[in-house]
């Protein structure tokens, strides 16, 4: 069995629901008591948050390349990245290791295409819905037509992810709200 390299920590919230799947994944294949090779490097997404509010995404990329390195370091043998906005910087990260990095986008729209589909809405942070990083790369890869939530909604999405899904507060009126969100999604051109 392969070693699944896992940067997370931001958040942790989310990296539990990853470690969860893969744990759950490898114990539907294989059964008994098995269970996932998983070499995991947890940020302090305290000092991510500030550099991506600040936009100093090349610092924040520097930060999860040594992550990335200590995780290879560890063994993986691939490697994970537990969030969809420091997708971002997935070039530092894949430039600074020798094992491949899986990227989410790529996995996203082979599934998508599994399943038919070639017009998708698309939920995350604002940075995730507003630049290129990832809807570009399902539409200019794969072909795949990528809808956003207009402004107002975007804005909203993205609070609630910080605000509470981060923190682990979230409530389940809040997540019908951001799912109603999704019906409002149009058509947008990707920012670089």
């Amino acid at each position: 069995m392969k070693t699944i390299g896992v940067l997370g920590g931001m958040s942790w919230e989310s990296t539990q629901s990853y470690y969860r799947a893969l744990n759950e994944g490898v114990k539907r294949e294989l059964g008994g008591f098995h269970s996932a090779k998983v070499a995991l490097y947890s940020v302090d997404f305290a000092e991510i948050e500030t550099l991506q509010q600040a936009d100093r995404w090349d610092e924040a990329g520097e930060r999860l390349a040594d992550a990335a390195r200590r995780v290879q370091a560890a063994g993986a043998d691939f490697l994970l990245l537990a969030t969809n906005t420091m997708h971002k910087v997935a070039p530092a990260i894949e430039a600074a290791t020798e094992i491949p990095l899986l990227h989410i986008a790529d996995a996203t729209a082979e599934r998508l295409r599994e399943d038919g589909v070639r017009r998708v809405g698309l939920l995350g942070t604002r940075f995730t819905m507003e630049q290129a990083f990832y809807k570009g790369r399902l539409s200019e890869r794969f072909g795949i037509e990528v809808l956003v939530p207009q402004a107002e909604q975007r804005e909203r999405v993205h609070r609630v992810i910080f605000e509470e899904l981060c923190r682990g507060a979230s409530s389940r009126p809040r997540r019908r709200r951001i799912s109603r969100s999704s019906r409002t999604c149009t058509p947008a051109a990707p920012r670089r």
